[in-house]
């Protein structure tokens, strides 16, 4: 038997998974009505919509099986969500992945499994819809597209779950979502030892774009940055907009040196989109660091406030300079 081997974005991933606060809730009708048409449509005694945790795979809707969760390491959806399309195993006994399994070699005697990834907003996969049968059997190209689209409506059940914790312009995490991503993020970086940085950025001469363009040619400097933010950054770094001319990131797995590279990106990233713009202005900003301490910082909140008094230290530091200039 062959565990899955951690995304590479493990805790970005683990914190949108409990951001969801879906973890360990009650049955929900809108899964259950999807795993129920899955094992029709599909004719398998199983469907789940299957939630990939630290440790363990737990399950918000369950038909055939009398189990809550299994562990993570024997899970077959660990696998699946290495993925970006469905993961068919026809028969798990010529499977090297897990022909020696327990749940293949016992209850419940799998032996075929599709899951298709259930992908969260920001591109987490956070679990799978999947169908399994304790008989062999082939799986088709039109099979996998029905599952693709049943996946697709969990998907939308789970961003409405998530809307309230979005930024409606850029579709960034708002502060609310922010701050519960961030949280959980740097519980997970602290049990598994690695960096963090959070950068606070605030945008110089906003107000004059507005006074100067107007409030659409604001909003679409905000998009932007915004844009800009997510091309520059990786899949693993949380990014949010506070409100106003306010953003902040989270740096996963990063130090001084990395932060660095990344604000470099940004400011090319920046650079680029300036050059092809038909406006005169440019998008400037002061950007604020504080490096992850699990002894100083007890929470996402310290990092806010550290980082922001860095922020505008930096803003006075050039103001002044520009003052002498």
């Amino acid at each position: 038997m062959l565990a899955a081997p951690l995304p590479s974005n493990e805790p970005v991933r683990l914190a949108t998974l409990r951001a969801l606060r879906l973890l360990d809730t009650p049955g929900e009708e809108r899964f259950d009505r999807l795993t129920r048409i899955a094992r029709r449509l599909f004719n398998v005694p199983i469907a789940l919509v299957s939630l990939v945790d630290e440790n363990r795979q737990w399950f918000k809707s369950c038909m055939g099986l009398n189990v809550a969760q299994t562990a993570r390491d024997i899970s077959f959806c660990g696998h699946a969500i290495l993925h970006t399309d469905v993961l068919v195993i026809p028969d798990a006994r010529n499977d090297a992945r897990f022909h020696d399994n327990p749940l293949v070699t016992g209850t419940p005697g799998i032996r075929f499994y599709a899951g298709q990834p259930l992908t969260a907003p920001n591109g987490s996969k956070v679990g799978t819809l999947c169908v399994i049968d304790t008989h062999p059997r082939a799986f088709g190209s039109e099979e996998c597209g029905l599952l693709r689209d049943l996946a697709k409506i969990v998907e939308r059940e789970i961003a409405a779950i998530e809307l309230a914790t979005v930024d409606d312009l850029t579709l960034l995490v708002n502060r609310r979502g922010f701050e519960a991503l961030a949280q959980q993020t740097l519980h997970v970086c602290k049990r598994l030892g690695r960096h963090a940085s959070l950068l606070f950025f605030d945008l110089d001469s906003f107000k004059q774009i507005n006074d100067t363009y107007g409030h659409a040619e604001g909003d679409r400097a905000l998009v932007t940055f915004a844009d800009a933010l997510r091309a520059a950054l990786r899949d693993s770094d949380v990014i949010g907009r506070l409100g106003g001319d306010e953003f902040v990131v989270l740096l996963t797995d990063a130090n001084d040196e990395d932060t660095h590279r990344a604000l470099k990106r940004l400011r090319d990233t920046l650079a680029a989109a300036h050059a092809g713009s038909p406006h005169r202005y440019e998008i400037r900003f002061s950007v604020g660091q504080a490096q992850f301490d699990p002894q100083r910082h007890q929470s996402v909140i310290d990092l806010l406030v550290e980082s922001d008094l860095d922020m505008y230290a930096h803003k006075g530091t050039r103001g002044e300079a520009a003052r002498r200039g």
